[in-house]
């Protein structure tokens, strides 16, 4: 059973293949959490940070209708795609300020409900953040949590209106060899 509505985002076509959001309050209730604490919200948090955390929870709850949406409002906000690309690497990467590292273990920690260290992780945001901040990077992640679970839940899913068609090859590509990737291929 597919359900009838789709949405658009950035000329991709989402289907919800299993319900109308609509059809219970839920999704309205869904929407006011959203217009507090969503991308378009005014927040104390900065917004870098914000978005950075609303991505990683729709990698961590992989929800392709909040990972296009969010790199598109990444990408708006400024936030280099070098950054984006790094972020599910963000424990070995230099693109991440110590701050915004806690405040990703912290995300981690509550979206994955780690129960046996998240004490740890807040005590350890309380050093970077005030009590404020520290209820708005919750409530972004409670947020995101809430809206990537209820995507999955209505299936909404990316749909293509015509068949891809097949990259054209860069100019790199053709510089490359005509044996590279070969096992004689020198390194």
């Amino acid at each position: 059973m597919r359900a009838d509505r789709e949405i658009r985002r950035s000329g991709v076509r989402f289907e919800n293949t299993r319900f109308d959001p609509d059809l219970t309050p839920f999704h309205d209730l869904a929407k006011q959490m959203a217009a507090r604490f969503g991308y378009r919200a005014e927040l104390s948090l900065s917004p870098r940070l914000a978005e950075l955390l609303r991505l990683r929870v729709a990698q961590l709850n992989p929800c392709s209708y909040c990972l296009i949406l969010h790199t598109e409002v990444a990408a708006r906000l400024g936030i280099p795609s070098d950054v984006v690309a790094h972020l599910p690497s963000w424990r070995e990467s230099d693109r991440f300020s110590h701050a915004e590292k806690v405040a990703l273990a912290y995300c981690e920690g509550l979206t994955q409900y780690d129960i046996s260290h998240f004490a740890e992780l807040h005590d350890e945001l309380r050093t970077h953040f005030d009590e404020k901040e520290v209820a708005e990077i919750a409530a972004v992640i409670i947020n995101m949590n809430v809206w990537t679970r209820l995507k999955l839940a209505q299936g909404a899913v990316p749909v293509a209106d015509e068949a891809p068609t097949a990259p054209r090859p860069s100019r790199m590509t053709e510089q490359f060899p005509s044996d590279f990737g070969s096992e004689s291929a020198a390194l």
